[in-house]
Formats: structure tokens, sequence, C-alpha cells
């Protein structure tokens, strides 16, 4: 079972609590008012079955607060989540908080920066590497969108098989074109489960993949990840409050969804929204007004005591790994951790969603882990606060180098980075000047050859391929892989991992 970080202190709160009330009710009348698109008969049913006021034509459902309430009432305050090492086991909730890698496209050439899609075997060593880091609890989708060769209508199967073969964590996934159908059936193979992933149309709409996707993992009894996605000025409003409003909004009317489906269903929300940037039109990505955003969010929920995951910190603009990327996810997964987000996306995110690579997640690793630092804080007790040892010990001459008390606790009170400069500046102009992407580096490269997963078993292999074998002939006689692609495709899966 994987602990996570537990912070010991009161979390960070901008709003007071008649501020809290007055989202908490705007949010109730945006979803009693306005309502929220669900483009599924079969929700549109259920909802209505439930005392929701339904609109079968323009399929907007408007929701009594009476309702909501009871929903929110109904949900778990702490979910398990089973990974297929028990060792990753996770429970998410209260005042743990555990990290999980962003998502990207591509991946980077590290010199020239130049996107370019991952090979199957960097795609198998990422997730061999995101399983080898200490302070990544679990894996988000892909982490790659697929890998060359492979067409997109098998991303996600694909995805999923790799992370099976070269993980033990408990995962996320998404859903395209059915393929929750092929990717749960893998990890129930292996004694797993897999979070279900689906994210809001912003705004205020569900799309009915996503739907089918949320009834799918309520069904199999896995559980739910979902999440809005909104961006501020564009598909929200543009001040703080207005914004978490109507993501609020959005992801109660799917909390309502699930509950009336299945009351105590295990679930997390996630928050991941963006400023528009007006002068490019681009989102902006960890601007800090995503991270005040969070912290809002945070302290909202918080009232529901649903566990919470905030994105926006694994998503810099920066388009390389420098110091811009630095600044822009340490502050924003720093105040996420302080407001109270269960689960942080972190790890690996290069540019927005486009570009992800294995030194950035080591650099992120080092990040996470001090932040879990800060969230332990500072124990006062007799052992550490010591007195009896500075009496002992007394002025200089004396010190506390060779003393018990320091072996034990100087590797706790501190937090020994993986991929930083520390040397003394003569030593670092004799060792090549290295900085902290040359370690990361070189943290990688090791990992990736020493980290051994929990192997699967030969007959958990042979049904991960079977599965597979399934989903491209499904695809293939759909029409959804070309022959082109099938071609390409072939060389592919024959590639190593």
């Amino acid at each position: 079972m994987l602990k996570g970080f537990t912070r010991k202190f009161r979390p960070l709160e901008f709003l007071s609590e008649d501020e809290i009330e007055d989202i908490h009710r705007a949010t109730l009348t945006v979803l009693r008012q306005t309502g929220v698109t669900f483009d599924s008969d079969w929700a549109l049913d259920l909802l209505k079955k439930n005392g929701c006021q339904v609109d079968m034509q323009t399929k907007r459902v408007r929701f009594p607060e009476a309702l909501v309430e009871e929903c929110i009432r109904s949900s778990p305050s702490s979910i398990f989540l089973k990974a297929r090492d028990p060792k990753y086991d996770v429970v998410l909730g209260g005042n743990t908080v555990y990290f999980i890698q962003a998502a990207g496209m591509q991946t980077i050439d590290i010199e020239t920066l130049q996107p370019r899609p991952a090979t199957r075997k960097e795609f198998a060593d990422y997730v061999r590497l995101l399983d080898g880091l200490p302070n990544l609890h679990w894996l988000n989708s892909y982490p790659f969108y697929g890998f060359a060769g492979s067409p997109p209508v098998m991303a996600m199967v694909e995805s999923v098989a790799l992370k099976l073969k070269h993980s033990g964590k408990h995962m996320t996934e998404g859903h395209a074109r059915d393929s929750e159908l092929f990717t749960d059936r893998m990890v129930r193979l292996c004694g797993a489960e897999i979070t279900g992933g689906a994210g809001c149309q912003a705004p205020l709409s569900w799309s009915e993949d996503s739907i089918l996707r949320v009834r799918r993992s309520v069904e199999a009894g896995f559980p739910m990840g979902f999440s809005d996605g909104n961006a501020y000025g564009a598909t929200a409003p543009a001040t703080v409050a207005g914004s978490v409003v109507i993501c609020s909004a959005e992801l109660l009317s799917m909390v309502v969804l699930i509950q009336v489906l299945s009351p105590g269903h295990r679930m997390r929300v996630g928050h991941y929204a963006f400023p528009q940037d007006m002068r490019s039109g681009f989102p902006a990505f960890c601007d800090i007004g995503c991270s005040i955003s969070n912290v809002v969010f945070n302290q909202v929920w918080r009232r529901y005591r649903i566990p919470v995951s905030n994105g926006s910190p694994g998503y810099p603009s920066s388009k390389s790994i420098d110091f811009q990327s630095a600044y822009e996810k340490a502050m924003a997964a720093l105040l996420s951790a302080l407001s109270g987000g269960s689960t942080i996306i972190l790890h690996g995110g290069v540019n927005g969603e486009l570009t992800a690579h294995g030194v950035q997640a080591v650099l992120d690793d080092d990040i996470a882990g001090m932040i879990g630092r800060v969230l332990e804080g500072a124990t006062v007790d007799d052992e550490q606060l010591a007195v009896d040892l500075i009496d002992e010990v007394g002025p200089v001459p004396g010190h506390f180098l060779n003393k018990a008390h320091t072996r034990k606790w100087w590797k706790t009170m501190q937090y020994l980075p993986m991929a930083a400069d520390r040397l003394p500046y003569p030593e670092w102009l004799k060792t090549g000047k290295k900085t902290a992407r040359d370690y990361a580096k070189a943290k990688m490269q090791e990992i990736v050859a020493t980290h051994k997963p929990e192997p699967l078993t030969a007959d958990q292999e042979r049904g991960i391929e079977e599965v597979l074998r399934e989903a491209r002939d499904h695809y293939r006689k759909a029409g959804l892989i070309s022959d082109a692609e099938w071609s390409d495709y072939m060389r592919a899966i024959e590639s190593p991992e």
C-alpha cells in the first residue's frame, strides 16, 4: 500500500465560510436554472426517473437542489484503488496527496526539443521509468498518445497493454471508440482495477462517449475519475469565482448521474482548467490564475468531501526543460498540495499536453518529493526538541556531527534530490559542470536499465495478447485502420519493447 504524503497542518484557504457558501449556492442555481446537456437517452431517462427536469429534445437536464445535496452526501470521502502489484494499492482521500504523470501527445528530442512520436521501446522504457520513480504514485492516461506506427484508434488499447507489462502501479485511462471494452478486460486479467477517465465538453455538456464510459466503469465496479476542462474567458467566465461555479456545476451533474446509478460508488473529480490568453488565443498553461483557481476549487470541494485531482500543474507553457518549466510546475503543484488536492498531475509534461519526456519526469519527481517533505511539516516532541542533547554538547567547541541523534535524523529532516547539483563550486568545475538536467538524464537511464517491475504471469501475457488481437481485428473490420496504417502497425508491433 502506498502511503503518499500526508498534510499535517490546516490547508491553505483563500475564502471565508460565507464565500464558500456563495459559490455553493451559485453552483446549485446553475444546475437548477441553466442545466447541463447530457447527450445520452439512457442518462436522460435515468435522471428524469430520479426527479430531474429533462427536456428530451434539447437534452438539457435541470437538477433539483435536494437531489444534488443528497448525491454529494452519498459520495465516498475516500476510495480504494487496486493496483496490479499490491504494494502500489492506494487509498485516496482525506489529507493525503498523491502524484501522477502528465500526458503528452509526443516525446521530444532532448537536445533539439523537436517533438516526434515515441517509438514502442521509448514508450515501454518511459512506463518502466514511471514505475521506478518513488514519488509517482500511479499512472495517468497514456502517457504518450500511442507509439510510432500505432493507429490512433489503438492508442489507448496499446497504452494499457504496455502499462500492464511494464508497471505494477494503478492506472487511469480514458476512452475512444469503445476502447474500454478491451482495456478493462486486460486489466481484469491481471487482477487489477482501472480508473475510468472521462472529460466534460465545456461548457456544461457531457458527450455520449463520455457518458457511456462512465456507465461501463460504474457497472463494472471500477472507480471513476472525471474532469472539467474549461478555458476561463472562452468556455467559462474569466473570473476565478465564475469559473469555479461553472466547473463545479459540470462536475456535480456527473456526481448526480453516478450516485443515482450506484449510490456510494467510488469516484474522484478533476479540476483541469486554464485562463485563455486573449493576446494569443492559446491556453495560458500554468498561469498563476490556474493555481488561484485550484486553491479556491479545492477549498469549495473540501466541503463536499469528495477526492479532488488538480491537472494544471503537469502542463507548463514552457517548451523546454528549463527554469520556466521548473517555476511553473513547482509553484502550481505546491499550491495544489497545500490547499488540499488529493491527486496532482505533475510528472513528465514538457509543454501543454503536446510533449512529455523522462528527463522531465525525474526532475518532477524531485519537486514531488520536496513538496511531500513540506506537507510532513515539523514535529515537536521531547526527542526532536533535543534539550538534553543541546545541554550535553554545550557551547563552542561542541558540535553535533558525531551524535547518534544526528545520524538518526539528518536524512529524515532533509530531502535528498536525485537530480540536483549540491557540489562545492571547485568540485563542480572539476567534474564537468553538470546541471540538474544532466543528473536527471543519467538517473533516467539508470532506472530504465535496472528497475524491474513485478512481471506478468505467462497466462496474463497470453491474455493481453489475445485481447490486443481482438481489438486489432475489431477496428480493422470496422474500417478504422486503413491498409497503409495496418502495414505500418504490423511493423511497429514487431519492434522491441
